[in-house]
């Protein structure tokens, strides 16, 4: 006999009380196509050997009331729900990046509940700017003369050039013709800010010299890109940002760099701050602060990756260029709001003030030790291991991500759960409150701790152990 012959009649459910509190309450039509989903899958789990504790038509009914009930919670969830990240990947775009600081989200709170000083200056009582609110911040976090954000890095890279090289050429290196993500290519912000690409050098090789030969009356900037998600090995040459700048001050040149990642640098951290390969890593990406030194005349970033503030794109450099970006109309465009401004001035002040380390997220990931995690995960190991047979330490690695460090891999320690089912168990991960993103290695589930904040481990703790007992 058909193990699906247990699922009520559809008429006896459509009488059954809590469906009709439902359709009270969401009408017939969804409710009734809610119940057909939930009847479907339930039959086709049920045929292919799965829902093992459903046995008759009581349990049949409970597993369907269930089933709905949870499809009408899910529809009143807000679009954008908090999540438990426990991929190991740091910086992770699809989970929207740099997690805030408690200062951060303090600074928002304070400006969000009322009124704030956007674009009102207190000494005058008159009109401020918006575009000159975090100068001093940015000043103090890179050295750089003066600074401006705006709502991303491809929009603040847009308008530096439309205000700076618009009608003249750009050059730019072959070999940094990237995409950056979603599709959208540097050639094509180029195009959009009306500058005119000039390409010099090949992919692989490129010199101070190419640079320099492809310099005319017609040039109205130089572009040097950081290619923040991958990395080219081999018989390679790239001309130093230092060795570049001075060439671009001889020929009268500005010169401009996107640099990605946002990482400020080192030397606003002790010596220790940091595990040896973990520094080694950050040494070996570009900083913000190195470029201001090294020349470059404009310097853009991300301020929600290695920064760790919010999404926005940040311009630095020299005061004169800065000036004429923030005149230009397309930062009317591309202007980020009050929020922002907050998270982001806490964030660059926790730099600023040695704070960095406990106040960011980002930072503290980067900088917890291989053996602090491997504490947690024993924790967790052992929590989940007494309901849980297959539950075991594994070596691993954590990656950096969001276009920052390409390559990057720092050890840690994950907790492996071996299921016949890899991809089942991480939906059902998913579909918890809160859901919960792991990824699976060689079949089995496993979970990096790194990404996780320490207060949430006990939820973490509590999450895996309801999804592992929904067999």
């Amino acid at each position: 006999m058909s193990r699906a012959r247990v699922i009520p009649a559809v008429d006896l459910l459509l009488g059954h009380p809590e469906v009709q509190a439902l359709t009270a309450r969401h009408g017939a039509g969804p409710v009734r196509d809610a119940l057909d989903a939930a009847i479907q899958g339930l039959r086709t789990a049920l045929l292919a050997g799965d829902a093992r504790d459903i046995v008759d038509r009581t349990d049949a009914e409970a597993a369907l009331l269930a089933r709905i009930a949870i499809a009408f919670a899910t529809r009143r969830r807000a679009a954008l729900q908090p999540v438990i990240n426990a991929t190991g990947v740091i910086i992770h775009t699809n989970l929207g990046r740099a997690p805030l600081g408690s200062g951060a989200l303090a600074a928002m709170r304070e400006v969000a509940a009322g009124y704030c000083t956007l674009e009102f200056d207190l000494a005058s009582g008159q009109r401020g700017s918006r575009h000159a609110l975090l100068d001093r911040s940015l000043r103090e976090a890179t050295g750089a003369d003066s600074g401006l954000v705006t709502n991303n890095t491809a929009a603040a890279m847009t308008v530096a050039l439309a205000a700076l090289a618009a009608g003249r050429e750009v050059i730019i290196s072959r070999g940094e013709l990237v995409e950056i993500g979603g599709g959208f290519r540097v050639p094509d912000i180029l195009r959009m800010s009306g500058a005119v690409l000039r390409e010099v050098g090949t992919t692989n090789r490129t010199r101070v010299a190419d640079y320099a030969a492809a310099v005319s009356p017609r040039t109205g900037a130089i572009l040097r890109v950081h290619p923040s998600n991958f990395r080219m090995a081999g018989f390679t040459d790239r001309p130093g940002l230092g060795d570049l700048a001075a060439m671009a001050r001889r020929l009268e040149v500005p010169l401009l760099e996107d640099q990605g990642s946002g990482w400020l640098g080192l030397d606003l951290f002790d010596a220790d701050a940091f595990p040896a390969e973990t520094r080694a890593l950050l040494a070996d990406e570009p900083a913000v602060r190195a470029s201001v030194r090294q020349g470059a005349d404009v310097v853009g970033f991300s301020g929600d990756k290695l920064l760790g503030g919010p999404q926005c794109g940040i311009l630095v450099g020299r005061q004169d260029l800065l000036d004429r970006i923030r005149a230009h109309p397309l930062m009317r465009a591309v202007r980020a709001d009050k929020l922002t401004y907050a998270a982001l001035d806490a964030t660059l002040q926790a730099f600023t003030q040695g704070r960095a380390m406990s106040d960011v997220p980002v930072v503290r990931m980067l900088a917890e030790p291989a053996e602090a995690i491997e504490a947690r995960a024993t924790r967790l190991h052992d929590r989940l291991r007494d309901d849980h047979a297959d539950v075991r330490l594994e070596g691993g690695w954590s990656t950096i991500g969001g276009g920052s460090a390409p390559g990057s891999a720092v050890a840690t320690t994950l907790v492996s759960v071996g299921t016949d089912a890899a991809d089942r168990l991480l939906a059902r991960m998913r579909d918890g409150t809160p859901p919960v993103i792991a990824r699976i290695v060689d079949d089995r589930v496993c979970a990096d701790l790194r990404t996780v904040d320490p207060a949430s481990d006990q939820v973490l703790a509590d999450a895996l152990t309801m999804a592992l007992a929904l067999r």
